[in-house]
Formats: structure tokens, sequence, C-alpha cells
């Protein structure tokens, strides 16, 4: 039952209020372990009901505090109806609305008209809200908004918890860190006190710097800068024009480094007519910050008639330049060039990717394959492609014919995106198929030098250039020797090749390459055949 405790007067007035006592002047009232206390108010004993008004008090325990105009409030149900300028705090959680009923046998309270949220860190409004103070659990729905001391959150819909500062994210949401950091999600949670999120269903990160994070879940510690993503990562640097994608993968803010891997790629765009797409088992790439000059000229000045121009200003920039390291199973397509190998290391300031572990580049009909291969990058474009051991370039022919240039070292110059010239350092060797008129061959040219420069056009052999030293042999089709159409370091490894970028992900089986011990071996047999050939003088011409 409620119990009226005291009021300074008490009347009734049957006609106009009936069966309530009209009380007035330091009025209180008690229901179990709650106290109520008003200017006035009609008592309902009967109904065990109360409307009470002015000053508004409502206590519950040493915990919850209600304050207002008006309270409706029904012992029966345990309801309770503020109304009028409504506070309900709740040990530092402040609850400020027009209008709030609160179910004291749920122990819910919720608003409709609009109200705030206050607690120790963060403020939230919103249309409706709910809130039980049992569990410290409230819930938000239509124009939500959570204003901390760093960021704003917008929601149609939010839970928060004022105990643990977490908000559980249940629809489209935005967290602004002004200029600085956007996070948007549909469902997950977000610690404000701690920074910490779990970001659920393809939420994204995005920061002014033009770094964005996507994936199916995402776990973001926005203090530290750190991010952890487990399906379809989606890394976008639009500084450097790279994207990074992967099944799972890490993010650290601080030096913008990171790697992806399960089905792992690299998407470099900066030229829009020639996307670079580079596969591995793991990718990791990181910005290198440096700093760098640049001169600052000054206009002429005119001294003793004489017009001068003051020597320029040195002027200290800050910038910085992207790293990228693949491992295993590395596979990149571009249109114009196409490599396979074990790693890659790509330097942005130098612009030079290194090659290793059986490394193999392939332009057009051409293929260049060494033990070490490092590729140079002009403009966007790769200017010159660098062969270091066991050095092989081939091009195919006809069915069965290639051409080869072999040596230690080879570099080939490229240009319009066509190899324009190869040179070949140190044992350089040749197998070539010189055509007549009529397109048929002539025979198979083979030559040996220290030096070699071949010039092509339009993907041709224009012409060869050799040192004075240089020893050949054309040898007829139809006498030469099934091991004379090869170099010893020969291998053809078309299967391996990525013809398009959805290639790259493809797992083929290395082709063999020659061990050093057979080509030692090799070399030293085609040795023997050459002097053989020297001394019979009949089954082989030189050439010219």
């Amino acid at each position: 039952m409620v119990y009226l405790e005291r009021s300074a007067r008490l009347s009734y007035d049957e006609k106009r209020m009936p069966n309530a006592q009209l009380l007035s002047g330091n009025v209180r009232f008690r229901h179990d372990s709650v106290l109520m206390y008003c200017d006035s108010a009609y008592f309902f004993e009967k109904e065990n009901s109360l409307h009470a008004f002015g000053h508004v008090r409502l206590v519950q325990g040493d915990t919850l505090q209600g304050f207002g105009s008006e309270l409706y409030y029904n012992g029966n149900t345990k309801m309770a109806q503020f109304r009028g300028n409504v506070r309900l705090i709740h040990n530092s959680t402040i609850l400020t609305t027009d209008s709030l009923n609160y179910d004291r046998v749920k122990d819910i309270a919720y608003y409709y008209t609009g109200g705030t949220i206050k607690d120790s860190l963060n403020t939230l409004t919103s249309t409706w809200g709910q809130y039980t103070p049992y569990n410290d659990q409230a819930v938000f729905r239509g124009d939500v908004v959570l204003n901390h001391p760093k960021f704003i959150l917008t929601s149609d819909q939010l839970h928060y918890n004022t105990a643990t500062y977490q908000a559980d994210l249940v629809s489209p949401t935005r967290i602004v860190y002004e200029e600085e950091t956007t996070i948007l999600s549909s469902r997950g949670w977000y610690n404000s006190q701690t920074e910490h999120s779990m970001l659920l269903e393809r939420s994204q990160i995005i920061h002014s710097d033009g770094m964005t994070l996507t994936g199916d879940t995402i776990f973001y510690d926005k203090k530290v800068g750190y991010g952890n993503v487990k399906g379809h990562m989606q890394s976008v640097d639009s500084t450097h024009q790279v994207t990074l994608y992967g099944n799972r993968g890490e993010i650290w803010e601080e030096d913008n480094h990171g790697y992806a891997t399960d089905s792992a790629m690299l998407v470099e765009w900066s030229d829009s007519t020639k996307y670079t797409y580079m596969h591995a088992d793991t990718l990791f790439t990181n910005e290198i910050p440096y700093t760098t000059y640049r001169l600052m000229n000054h206009d002429s000045v005119l001294v003793d008639s004489v017009w001068v121009l003051p020597t320029p200003d040195t002027i200290w920039v800050d910038t910085s330049y992207m790293q990228v390291r693949a491992y295993y199973n590395v596979r990149v397509y571009r249109e114009d060039v196409q490599m396979v190998c074990d790693s890659i290391h790509y330097n942005g300031r130098d612009s030079i990717a290194t090659l290793c572990g059986n490394p193999v580049c392939w332009n057009e009909d051409q293929q260049v394959s060494a033990d070490t291969i490092m590729a140079y990058f002009k403009n966007k474009d790769i200017d010159l492609i660098h062969g270091l051991g066991n050095a092989i370039a081939i091009k195919q022919e006809g069915l069965k014919e290639f051409n080869q240039l072999a040596g230690k070292e080879m570099l080939a110059f490229m240009r319009d995106g066509d190899i324009h010239i190869v040179e070949v350092k140190g044992n350089a060797e040749t197998v070539f198929y010189p055509e007549e008129d009529d397109g048929s061959y002539l025979g198979i040219n083979r030559t040996q030098s220290s030096f070699v420069k071949v010039f092509f056009e339009n993907r041709e052999i224009q012409h060869v250039l050799f040192t004075t030293a240089t020893t050949g042999v054309l040898i007829p089709l139809d006498q030469a020797l099934e091991e004379e159409k090869f170099l010893v370091t020969f291998f053809w490894a078309e299967e391996e090749r990525p013809h398009q970028p959805q290639d790259i992900f493809l797992r083929p089986n290395r082709t063999p390459r020659p061990d050093a011990q057979k080509i030692s071996a090799a070399a030293a047999e085609e040795e023997e055949i050459d002097e053989e050939t020297k001394r019979k003088g009949k089954k082989r011409n030189k050439s010219k």
C-alpha cells in the first residue's frame, strides 16, 4: 500500500475531486522502500495511487532519484509517470527529458519525446530512450547522438552501458573523430573509454590522410592505431594509390604498415591504364618517411645597375615512399609485363623491384629469367630489367624454335612497354634462327663472346652487336642435334605465366630449372663439340 507519511494541510472536495485527499505543504508518501516528495498532491487511497505536483522527488534506496514537475504513481502496478523538467539520477548517470515513465517492477525507465542520458564520460541524446538501472543498460532510437570528448557517434539505434561505456552498434552508425578518422559500421561494439571496438558486417575505417580499412570483422584499437581484420580485408592507400586485399591481415597506423595473407593481393592503380596486380602467400606494406629538399628560386635584384640572380634557398620537405615485400608463390600481372618468383621487395624511393627465388619476367612473347632480377620503374613504367646470374632471354619464333640470349649479367631496356635493347655481359651465348626472305630458317646460329648487344624494333631483332673475340657456328637445321637447339640454361615457363589479373591466384607447378652441375657439365660438353667441329670442318660452317 501507498502510505501518506506527512502533509501540512489535508482537505476533501468530493464535488471537484471525488475519493481524493487534497494535500499541500511538505507532502511525503512511502511505498515499499520508495519515498515520494512534492508540494501538493491528490491522494486516491482506495485506488492506491497519487498525483503529485511541484518539486516532485522520488527516492529509491541510495542509488536512484527521480525529479519532475508532476508525478502520477500507481501503487498496484508500481508505475511512476514523471512530467515536466524530468531528471532521473542513478549513481553517476543522469537522464533528462520532458516525459518519463518508470516501471519499478521491471526496473525500466523510458521516454518518447526526446531525452538525454549523461554519464561521467559521454552524453547521449535520442527521440526515444530506455534505461534499466539494475544493469546500467540503455537503448536509444531515433536521431541518436553520442558526444564524447574526442568523437561524435550518430545512429538511428544504439545500445549503451553507462557502467562499461560500451556502445553496441545495431544499425548503420558513424563515429567521427574531427579531421582525423571516420568509422562506419552497422553491427558490433565500441568502447568509448578504451576506444577498442569490434566492427562487423563490412565496416570501414576512413582516415583523413587517405587510408581506408574495410573488412567483414575488424578489431580496432583507436588509441594505438591498430586494426586486425578477418574476412575480405581491403586496405586502400589513396596517397600512394595502392590497395591491399586478403582474408586476414593487420594494420598499424603509426608508420602505416601492415600485411595481408590468405588470398592476399596488392593492386597498384597510379596508372589507370595499367593496373599492377600482385599475389603472394603474404604481402607486407609500409610507408617510410624521409626528408628531401627543393630549391626556392628568388627574383633577380638590381645591384649597382646590374641584375643579379640571388642564390636559391634550400627548402626541406617531409615526404614518404611505399615499401612492399611479398613472400612465397609471388605472381604479378600487368598489361605490359608479368612476373613469377618466390619473393619480391619493392622500394618506392628509387622505384626498384628485386625478384628472388627462380624469378621469371615476360614481355609480350619474350621471357627473361636469372638468379636475381631487378626491375627499374620510371614514370610508372618499367624502364629496365636487370638479370644477375644465369640470365637468359628467350623469344619463341616457331613451334619449336626459340631465339636465346644468355650470360652472367643481362640488361633489358624497355621502350613504350616493349623490350628495345638487350645487353649481355660475361660468357655471353646466343642461339638465333636467321630467316630467308621467304621466312624459312637458314639454320641455327650459335655464338659465344664476352659481350652481346641486341637491338629490337617492333618486337623483332634488327641487328646484333658482338665483340671482336666472338666465335660462332651456323648449323643447318637438318644436321642440328637436339641439344644444339638450346643453351644450357634454357627452360620455357609459359605454363607459369599469368595471362589475366585473376591468373595471379593460380598455382601452376614451377618449371624445372637446370641446376648448377648440369649447367657446368653441359658447358664442358659444348666446348668439346665445338673443338670436334673445328677439327672436322665438315658439318659446321662458321658464321659471319
